[in-house]
């Protein structure tokens, strides 16, 4: 199989076209067979259910060339729970998880050539996603839908390496508590764009946000699970009492790497804000990046640093080992890379 004519270290996290998508229909109470398509448009009646009553989720995972050569994605089977999960809580008829994953190896297959070779530092990106079609002009769920999959190769999402960043603990909320915090939902991403244009205006790479409840703890940031660690090295997972953060795949395995090859130990439990400044690391964690370190997290007048200069010796550690598990570079114990046929 012959790879397209790209210069892959020259990838920007941004979408391009490539040879086919997939996509399938949800009418009269059933999923269709689904099918691949060269084409990139959809066309949706201007009473859609999307457009009025924002019914759509959607998920992201990445493909990529092992060691070996082989063409491989990681856990999608955590990808297609959580995006039935998803579809469940907003009334929508889930995809089935079983052909999620088949639906995601015919997409990596049919576009192949697009799967960036090993070390180049690109990815083909993922993105299934389901929203619906079906007219609605009262306030209740669509009738029909549609699920498909778009891929895009990608190049590292922070092009100048890995490097701590600041955050700025924002004055909005993500999510209520008890509402759509902990699915992967596109409405939870419009909520968190205004408070993103204001914290990059201010220099900072995203806000972090404190429980919507009482605002003393610590969720999320606007695109990612946070991790900190502490002096004696156990490493900190924020939790909710609302279940308003996102059960992120990339955390989730980097919890298992921790405890099962890493030997730490780990807490997984809500964190006040008030205590991350006795933290000695702060990241992070997601598909795109994997870890992105922390270095200052700024909350109006008060500064909390944990070094700019360098990422922390733990999280350095953890990104390591996980991406030498996709690369195929470390043992994978746990059965999560994905091989897909491309023969």
């Amino acid at each position: 199989m012959q790879k397209k004519d790209i210069d892959w270290g020259s990838l920007g996290f941004s979408y391009r076209h490539t040879d086919y998508s997939y996509f399938s229909n949800y009418k009269d109470g059933a999923w269709d067979e689904g099918t691949l398509t060269p084409d990139h448009t959809i066309t949706l009646s201007e009473c859609a259910g999307l457009l009025h009553y924002c019914q759509e989720v959607f998920e992201g995972l990445k493909a990529y060339t092992s060691k070996n050569g082989d063409i491989v994605c990681f856990r999608p089977d955590q990808n297609a729970e959580r995006m039935y999960n998803s579809a469940q809580r907003l009334c929508m008829p889930p995809f089935p998880k079983e052909r999620f994953i088949e639906a995601v190896e015919d997409v990596i297959r049919a576009n192949a050539a697009w799967v960036p070779p090993y070390g180049s530092g690109a990815t083909l990106y993922i993105r299934p996603y389901m929203f619906a079609t079906g007219d609605v002009i009262g306030v209740k769920p669509a009738l029909e839908y549609q699920f498909r999959i778009l891929t895009t190769p990608v190049g590292p999402y922070y092009s100048g390496g890995v490097k701590p960043v600041k955050l700025k603990v924002s004055d909005y909320d993500r999510a209520a508590p008890h509402g759509t915090g902990n699915i992967k939902a596109g409405l939870n991403y419009a909520m968190s764009l205004y408070p993103s244009v204001q914290a990059h205006a201010e220099g900072y790479a995203d806000n972090m946000y404190l429980d919507p409840q009482s605002r003393t703890y610590v969720e999320e940031t606007g695109g990612a699970n946070l991790l900190f660690v502490k002096e004696d090295g156990t490493l900190v997972v924020p939790q909710s009492a609302t279940d308003s953060i996102l059960p992120s795949v990339t955390r989730r395995s980097l919890v298992d790497v921790a405890t099962k090859m890493l030997g730490m130990t780990v807490e997984q439990r809500p964190v006040k804000f008030s205590e991350i400044g006795d933290f000695v690391e702060c990241g992070m964690c997601g598909t795109a990046a994997v870890i992105s370190p922390v270095g200052e997290v700024d909350k109006d007048d008060e500064k909390i640093v944990y070094g700019m200069e360098e990422t922390g010796p733990v999280m350095r550690k953890l990104r390591e080992t996980l991406t030498g598990i996709q690369d195929g570079e470390i043992p994978d114990q746990f059965g999560w890379v994905h091989k897909v046929d491309c023969e």
